[in-house]
């Protein structure tokens, strides 16, 4: 098959069985993912490959990479805006463009006159170890022109994996035997021969680097032999700082092909009574449309919801159904609902959030700010 023909559309039924694994079943750190995905497709490394560099060539795929598991690297959260209708795509453009500590930036807005609803602009946010969140916020609010923002960390997670292929057959409802697990979200210290190969390992990958023998050239570049980098890569997972190995979609986007993934991108908002938060997470974890479930603490701004997840659907009504479906089994479970709304996800653009303190070193330097004062 030449270039030209390879197949690039994600309705193509090799293509789609190859993302099905890929998005995000890959979970921590493995020596030979691209021959995993073709194991667990059923089909030959080299179709793999093939198809995988065509689709990243092609832009289907807009990345490929090893995720990290950022919350515990770096200090995060996830931070709404109160921003005027007028100055949101400024601030949305330089949030995407400027800021490399911003990952996801979305636009939301809810379906009526709501808590929160006046907070038109949602960002991840991660610090370097040492350094604040809040005096990072501070900084950018007056280059963006927020009257204000709320700063809401993980307590602790309950669900995270993409996953869009394989959750367009889902039933609202469906979900695991068993409760989510919850993950911490402490910091872990590594040392320096350690950020040198994380630095290695989460590079994304280009499409000609896409090979058998993936970790070789990575190897390489982080000056350390292939034996001790895989030990050290397997070292970190253990640690709890490595996420999966994905190839990363568009979400709402649509594609070079036409396609479109999803249409709606759903933040839920549940408040349940304090000292429920982590029954509720683990019920919510385990339904299988929530691709992001976490404790966070929205404050008054937002009703005091302390249990927030995304869901994504091509239809606005099943989203919505799953939701009620999900609502139903909490108070099923004793689990009362004080408060519950949706943020529907309007414009978006996602780029993983920089960690490397040197880099944030090199960013206050540019704001002309010392970086000693940024520190926690």
């Amino acid at each position: 098959m030449t270039e030209a023909t390879i197949p690039v559309e994600i309705s193509d039924p090799i293509n789609s069985r190859i993302l099905e694994v890929s998005e995000d079943q890959l979970q921590g750190f493995q020596r030979d993912p691209i021959g995993e995905i073709a194991r667990r497709s059923e089909l030959p490394i080299e179709t793999v490959i093939e198809r995988v560099r065509a689709m990243l060539d092609a832009g289907v795929i807009r990345r490929v990479r090893q995720t990290l598991l950022a919350t515990s690297l770096a200090e995060g959260a996830l931070v709404a805006w109160e921003i005027e209708q007028d100055k949101l795509d400024s601030a949305f453009n330089y949030l995407f463009e400027q800021d490399p500590f911003s990952g996801h930036v979305v636009t939301r807005t809810t379906d009526n006159v709501s808590a929160g609803s006046t907070y038109k602009l949602w960002t991840t946010l991660k610090v370097p170890q040492g350094y604040s969140l809040a005096k990072h916020c501070e900084l950018l609010a007056p280059i963006i022109g927020a009257k204000a923002f709320r700063l809401m960390s993980a307590k602790k997670l309950f669900a995270l994996g993409v996953g869009h292929m394989r959750r367009r057959k889902l039933d609202p409802g469906e979900r695991a035997d068993e409760l989510a697990n919850p993950t911490d979200t402490e910091v872990v210290k590594l040392n320096d021969r350690e950020w040198q190969v994380l630095t290695a390992v989460k590079r994304e990958f280009e499409s000609d680097e896409l090979v058998p023998d993936i970790w070789a050239a990575r190897a390489v570049e982080a000056a350390v032999p292939l034996d001790e980098f895989l030990s050290i890569a397997e070292s970190l997972n253990a640690k709890g700082v490595i996420g999966r190995f994905s190839t990363f979609l568009e979400h709402v986007k649509k594609l070079s092909t036409g396609e479109q993934v999803t249409r709606y991108n759903a933040l839920f908002h549940w408040a349940v009574p304090p000292g429920r938060e982590l029954d509720a997470g683990r019920e919510v974890g385990r339904h299988f449309c929530m691709t992001h479930a976490y404790w966070r603490e929205g404050g008054p701004e937002f009703k005091n919801v302390n249990v927030m997840g995304v869901s994504h659907g091509t239809d606005k009504e099943l989203v919505l159904a799953h939701k009620a479906a999900i609502d139903q089994h909490l108070v099923e479970a004793g689990i009362p609902l004080l408060y519950t709304n949706v943020f529907w996800g309007g414009r978006s653009e996602i780029k993983p959030s920089e960690i490397a303190p040197i880099e944030y070193e090199k960013f206050c330097a540019s704001h002309g700010v010392d970086p000693a004062w940024m520190r926690a």
